[in-house]
């Protein structure tokens, strides 16, 4: 198959891709089931539903009935022995205000465990994305390595068939085979890189079913319109940045409950008591509460100061997604033209070695000049095919961060 075929049927198998569904691949419901089946996704929902029951436990409060009593023997020695006993009842209560705030300190905390557990699932889809693309670009690769040597095969065939007839030089045929060894020496290697690449794509993510062979790397086509809705949508939909707010809210509402706590919950009960063998019987009721000091002033002075740190770390989430989004418009923007320079070299380069050959074929260039524009077009197939595939990755990744792509939540 000669460098033009192989073109030909690379570009029909290249077909634009619609605004939001790309080709090229795995198919969503396979990556939701890898995805779930990810550890890190699964310690993420856990980690959720523990956060949901201590959430409960704060907003059902840590004051509990406690039951106290006493018995004692008493023996006197003029009115003999008694039996006393003394039994109370009592529990603490919160005062008005703390718990609404426990409530809402839970809530907030539900809310950043669930955020967190989303941006942990996104997390693992940037990672199967990017295992995904490695094995893609260097199976894309190893292709067009096979292709050279299938190439230059032929054209060592050709030129020892010419010696044969005398219309060529042994130096010729040395050429053509060391040309053909050095092609297979590449093709060995980036044969390994799509296999290695594929293993790592397995052991992430063993539910995911993989094809046989990879995938053709599709066209990029995802216009400039496109990719900066995309990149606005990376801010909107953030999880890491919902998450930090909720923590920062979580947060402040702690260090009011803190402020509240400088003056302590009191305690009420009832209190039955027996003294002198049943002489003296008694109800009451009993109050206590503790006095506040320097202590509690401290803890809701380190809470406020935990407060203020959280607000700040919601801060730098906001800068840092746009950094991400910034820097995925940018990359997706670079990489497609990028590819499009490598695509208008590859034709270019194409349009040489046909003229190349031609002369050759007429004894009027070198068989040395001919096999450097057969290693200059390999070239260009592969700059060409790897272009495409890193332009397709960056593409992946701000549809993944813009949450259009697998998180669809």
């Amino acid at each position: 198959m000669t460098w033009r075929l192989f073109l030909a049927l690379s570009a029909a198998v290249i077909v634009p891709l619609p605004a939001l569904a790309e080709p090229g691949l795995p198919d969503a419901a396979q990556v939701a089931e890898a995805l779930d089946a990810h550890p890190s996704v699964l310690a993420a929902r856990q980690r959720v539903e523990a956060t949901r029951a201590g959430a409960e436990a704060r907003a059902i409060g840590p004051h509990e009935l406690t039951f106290s009593g006493s018995y004692v023997r008493r023996d006197t020695r003029i009115d003999g022995g008694f039996n006393e006993f003394d039994t109370q009842l009592s529990r603490s209560v919160r005062l008005p205000g703390k718990a609404r705030l426990d409530s809402e300190i839970g809530q907030h905390q539900v809310e950043a465990a669930e955020n967190m557990a989303e941006d942990v699932r996104h997390q693992a889809a940037l990672v199967l994305a990017g295992h995904w693309w490695d094995w893609l670009e260097a199976a894309a690769a190893a292709r067009v390595d096979l292709q050279a040597v299938g190439n230059l095969e032929r054209s060592l065939a050709a030129v020892r068939r010419r010696v044969e007839l005398g219309d060529a030089a042994l130096l010729d045929a040395d050429l053509a085979e060391a040309a053909l060894g050095q092609a297979r020496i590449l093709a060995e290697q980036s044969a390994g890189e799509a296999l290695l690449a594929r293993g790592r794509l397995e052991t992430h993510f063993p539910a995911l079913a993989l094809p046989a062979e990879a995938p053709e790397v599709p066209q990029p086509a995802a216009d400039g319109d496109l990719l900066a809705t995309l990149r606005d949508q990376v801010l909107t939909n953030s999880h890491e940045i919902a998450a930090a707010e909720a923590h920062a809210d979580g947060m402040s509402a702690a260090a009011e409950r803190a402020r509240l706590e400088r003056t302590a919950d009191p305690s009420l009960g009832v209190r039955l008591f027996s003294e002198r063998g049943g002489e003296e019987r008694g109800a009451g009721l009993v109050f206590s509460i503790p006095l506040g000091g320097g202590h509690r002033a401290a803890l809701a002075s380190e809470a406020a100061a935990t407060a203020s740190a959280a607000a700040a770390d919601a801060t730098l989430a906001r800068f840092t997604v746009r950094e991400t989004a910034d820097a995925d418009l940018a990359e997706a923007t670079f990489r497609i033209s990028a590819w499009h320079r490598a695509r208008e070299a590859l034709d270019a380069q194409m349009s040489a070695l046909q003229r190349l050959r031609r002369g050759h074929d007429l004894s009027e260039i070198d068989l040395s000049d001919l096999l450097l524009g057969e290693r200059l077009t390999h070239e260009a197939f592969r700059t060409e095919a790897v272009t495409r595939a890193q332009a397709q990755r960056a593409i992946t990744r701000i549809r993944v961060d813009s949450h259009q792509l697998w998180l669809a939540d």
